[in-house]
């Protein structure tokens, strides 16, 4: 697998949190995710899609640095850093966070299997 194309699905995948297209989202987290939130909840992709589609998550602001990506067989694990701002559930959101995701391809296509967000 190339990295330019987890690159690209990284973009996507980041592209649809900053407007909200649960569509794409949908298409790009696996059904069976678990995501680690920085408060140490795990969440689903349901949870996850439901936070977006009820308007509770709402990004303003989406900046990313620090990317590093390890290729491993069919998968890869992406380490990156990003500057958010909006509101979730009507309460600030403003600060950098440190996300790890695990992509794997499936067939023609990729998607998150795994993840989790640390506040920096």
């Amino acid at each position: 697998m190339d990295e330019k194309i987890i690159i690209d699905a990284e973009n996507e995948l980041l592209n649809a949190i900053k407007i909200a297209n649960v569509l794409s989202l949908d298409q790009l987290l696996h059904d069976d995710l678990l995501f680690n939130l920085p408060d140490g909840q795990t969440i689903t992709k349901e949870f996850d899609l439901n936070a977006y589609r009820s308007g509770k998550m709402k990004i303003d602001l989406l900046e990313v640095s620090d990317r590093i990506i390890n290729v491993i067989d069919d998968s890869a694990v992406v380490c990156v850093t990003v500057l958010l701002k909006g509101t979730y559930e009507n309460q600030p959101l403003d600060g950098s966070f440190r996300y790890v995701r695990v992509w794997k391809k499936f067939d023609d296509s990729l998607k998150v299997i795994a993840g989790s967000c640390v506040a920096l």
